[in-house]
């Protein structure tokens, strides 16, 4: 599933609220969707309470939210005039923060997710942005290739808490029994998102050396320098 293509198609939903916010500093909006990622995080990790399982429902909802603004930001930025290479930066930086909080929610929760694999999720996530942003940092296009954009893991991260809302309360299953292995939906969404993330940054990677290879062919396979 590659959805990051497919932005254009909520522009109906962003453009008129970005025009009604067009005096807004395009920042503010980028803190306010941070705040909602790092609340959504917290929401998560709660959810697993006993009694407390509606909460995913209530996560589910402030990740969509969050992600809105997400997306509003850079379109107030367009429609004003105030995009910047400071203000892209920052997307970027909160951006992986907000992936954090609300993959980390999850994935630190032990009624959820196996601690190893919620760390094996997160790898995969945040290795899947650096191989798209590190492309454009060194001269290559900027990548958007892959299964596992940010667009993909938005929607995942609505979808499965609610199946698994929607398991607990209709059918009384908290945990599938898969081959004799008990795992949850969200943990199918974690081993998801450690999996496919993970090959998606190493098609980013193959995908932004070929390029490299075509822009500079005479170039060796030297470094210029390390991080």
């Amino acid at each position: 599933m590659v959805l990051d293509g497919q932005r254009a198609r909520v522009d109906f939903a962003l453009t008129p609220v970005a025009r009604k916010l067009i005096n807004v500093n395009p920042n503010t909006i980028s803190w306010i969707g941070l705040i909602l990622a790092l609340v959504c995080g917290v929401i998560f990790y709660f959810s697993g309470r006993e009694g407390c399982d509606w909460l995913l429902v209530v996560g589910a909802v402030m990740v969509i939210v969050s992600g809105y603004f997400d997306a509003l930001d850079g379109k107030v930025a367009k429609l004003s005039g105030k995009a910047s290479p400071k203000g892209d930066y920052l997307d970027h930086v909160f951006d992986r923060y907000a992936d954090v909080f609300m993959i980390g929610g999850i994935a630190f929760c032990a009624t959820w997710c196996d601690p190893y694999l919620g760390m094996l999720a997160l790898v995969g996530v945040l290795l899947t942005s650096y191989m798209g942003t590190q492309a454009q940092a060194i001269g290559a296009p900027r990548l958007y290739a892959g299964l596992l954009g940010r667009a993909d893991r938005v929607v995942l991260s609505t979808l499965f808490p609610l199946i698994q809302f929607i398991s607990i309360v209709c059918f009384d299953v908290t945990y599938l029994d898969i081959a004799g292995l008990q795992i949850s939906w969200l943990e199918i969404m974690m081993l998801w998102f450690a999996v496919v993330g993970n090959a998606t940054a190493i098609q980013r990677a193959i995908i932004t050396w070929r390029n490299l290879g075509k822009m500079y062919p005479d170039s060796g396979e030297g470094k210029d320098g390390e991080e």
